[in-house]
């Protein structure tokens, strides 16, 4: 056999063993095999990239490279009773969106990633990150024996599944571990998260796709054709997946599942129902974070008693104070908790919470502990608080929260905005940390935001913890920054509302940082998703002379705006389109073939929309449009007016 032979036939084996849990040889005919082929390997110098020798992790790497995702990897709307779950399945029985049935499958709890292949390699690895932007991760996923290096397909693909950490994978590490893992969890976001491979190949990991972010040429039209697709090219799909064909059919895998959970190997934490019909997945989109044709059913989180020490506030980036219960350590579910968010004051009288006194305390998986009430009337009253933690000065009252109003001298609230404005979403100014802005802070160096632009190798120098090297790639790192992309900056500079994902919306329509600045609160409104509370708190944000001076003195410290290149010159540049109703092509593709053409195309109607292309079933925008004079035109009016192309 050449190499090639002895590569194919190991590779063979092993998804037989890994991927269909079919063992063909004993592991002793296996390691002999591949023992002869690391002799050749040696021998020649060469490995072929599908080489099971790749896979026990290479050397230890520097630091995580950022990608983007070429298509946002969304989280799921969740559902933690069965009302909710047929409440969803309702809406989508009257959009009949359910005419293929659903797929149901369990949701992994484990870190998510996608894969790339090209040619049919693997070429590439990333964590979901925030859905947008994640960490590559290819290193460490070549050490996942059931992970496939090569498949039959060569198009371009992206896959998307759960990285994992099977328990007796857990439990066999634990017998040997210097440092337990806590969980199945934490064990498997660890390892695709640590910047030695070797340690990832030591936790046998395990990963299970379920999603088809991309195929090039491929035309499928249900999720039931991507999973037949998925096992064709060698990927591991849970046998715990199949087609239900009505509600009874949901309820009926939940108890399933539900009954099976302890007996399954991987941690799960509910299951996945989505749409089977990718046409009507296209129909129905999505909101803001969430695809509307999917959903996940939570199953009941546990809870335990246990007893609150004290309670400590915190001040926020926004001001905000917020109280934190200390609790007696508890474990759940092989997690330590001992420290719980209580929302605020109200939070804190309406539960009943009383210091000492013991707390019903509930933690659904990743989710953050959260104090469900106080049992007993034992312990002491919590006094509500009137002074800023941080800096004595006197808190305001806005609804049910405190705020410290000392924004520039609460050191808290400076910190946290320092740390938002650095952050990855931001500026990205890698080596700025909160420590080190506290730390600048104390020593002077830094009063407000801007500052960070004026620091010298001098300064740095004088904190604990900086050397020569560390504070010449601090300052390189801030130089870097100043070229910023403009969604990346609106979201830098804090204003309320505005994640990462309202940012990008934001700099899509005004493409220009003073046409965003001027802007009123009914054009704000015009963009998707964002709606009067959003719209008013970026309008303030703009109004505000502080703010002004503070954005002023970033552009001179030599902030430099990177804006994409918008298209001018079609024929249709000037209009603002609305589209609502059912239209004959996907609203998405309608809505890039007008931009395209130079047009503008938002969500809502307003007195700046030229027409609303109204297709079946419209709704309240085309009531709106009537009622603000704007056209209303159905497809053939449409394209008879502007055309089609």
């Amino acid at each position: 056999m050449d190499m090639r032979e002895i590569v194919d036939q190991l590779n063979t084996w092993a998804h037989a063993y890994y991927t269909l849990d079919d063992p063909l040889v004993s592991d002793k005919e296996y390691d002999a095999l591949y023992d002869e082929l690391l002799r050749r390997e040696r021998e020649t110098g060469k490995v072929l990239f599908d080489s099971p020798s790749r896979r026990v992790g290479g050397d230890l790497l520097e630091g995580f490279e950022k990608f983007q995702h070429e298509y946002p990897l969304y989280s799921l709307d969740k559902a933690q009773n069965y009302e909710t779950l047929t409440a969803w399945m309702n809406r989508m029985e009257e959009a009949g969106a359910s005419k293929k049935g659903y797929m149901a499958e369990l949701k992994f709890d484990g870190l998510t990633i996608s894969l790339t292949y090209d040619d049919g390699k693997l070429t590439r690895a990333v964590t979901r990150g925030n859905g947008i932007v994640g960490e590559v991760i290819t290193e460490q996923v070549y050490t996942i024996s059931s992970v496939p290096l090569t498949i039959p397909f060569k198009g371009h693909l992206i896959v998307q599944g759960e990285g994992l950490m099977p328990y007796k994978s857990l439990e066999a590490y634990n017998r040997t571990a210097e440092e337990p893992l806590k969980n199945a969890r934490n064990g498997a976001a660890g390892a695709l998260r640590n910047l030695d491979p070797k340690e990832t190949r030591r936790r046998h990991l395990t990963a299970y796709l379920y999603n088809l972010t991309y195929a090039e040429g491929m035309d499928f039209k249900t999720d039931e054709e991507i999973k037949g697709f998925l096992k064709e090219q060698r990927f591991l799909v849970h046998p715990m997946t199949r087609r239900v064909d009505n509600f009874k059919g949901v309820f009926d895998f939940i108890e399933e599942v539900e009954h099976v959970r302890p007996k399954l190997d991987v941690m799960i934490d509910g299951v996945v129902i989505k749409i089977n019909d990718l046409a009507a997945r296209e129909r129905l989109g999505y909101t803001v974070k969430f695809p509307r044709w999917a959903i996940a059913y939570k199953f009941e989180a546990k809870e335990v008693v246990t007893t609150l020490l004290n309670v400590e506030w915190g001040v926020g980036r926004t001001g905000k104070v917020t109280p934190t219960a200390i609790l007696e350590p508890v474990d759940i579910d092989g997690v330590t908790i001992s420290r719980a968010t209580l929302n605020n004051y109200d939070d804190i009288i309406r539960k009943g919470v009383l210091k000492g006194g013991q707390v019903l305390l509930r933690r659904s998986n990743d989710v953050i502990p959260e104090i469900l009430k106080g049992v007993g009337d034992e312990g002491e009253p919590i006094p509500m608080i009137t002074t800023c933690p941080a800096c004595g000065t006197e808190l305001v009252q806005n609804g049910v929260h405190s705020f410290c109003p000392n924004t520039i001298g609460c050191e808290p609230q400076l910190v946290r905005r320092m740390d938002h404005f650095a952050s990855r979403d931001g500026m990205d100014i890698r080596g700025f940390s909160e420590k080190t802005a506290a730390a600048l802070i104390e020593s002077g160096l830094l009063h407000e935001i801007p500052d960070i632009y004026g620091l010298k190798m001098e300064d740095l120098l004088k904190l604990e913890g900086f050397g020569e090297k560390k504070a010449n790639n601090l300052l390189e790192a801030i130089d870097g920054s100043k070229k910023i992309p403009f969604h990346r900056f609106l979201y830098a500079i804090g204003i309320g509302g505005v994640g990462i994902k309202t940012a990008r919306d934001l700099a899509a329509h005004f493409k220009n940082f003073n046409a965003l600045r001027q802007a009123d609160e009914e054009e704000l409104q015009t963009i998707e998703d964002i709606g009067p509370e959003t719209a008013r708190e970026i309008h303030v944000f703009f109004s505000d002379d502080v703010i002004g001076h503070y954005v002023a003195d970033l552009l001179d410290a030599g902030i430099d705006i990177q804006y994409e290149e918008r298209q001018t010159g079609g024929d249709l540049e000037g209009l603002t389109f609305v589209l609502t109703g059912t239209l004959s092509k996907p609203r998405k593709e309608v809505k890039e073939s007008l931009e395209r053409r130079g047009a503008k195309v938002t969500s809502s109607v307003s007195k700046k929309t030229d027409a609303v292309l109204a297709g079946d079933n419209p709704g309240s925008k085309a009531d709106k449009a009537g009622s603000l004079g704007v056209e209303i035109v159905n497809e053939a009016e449409f394209y008879e007016k502007w055309g089609d192309r």
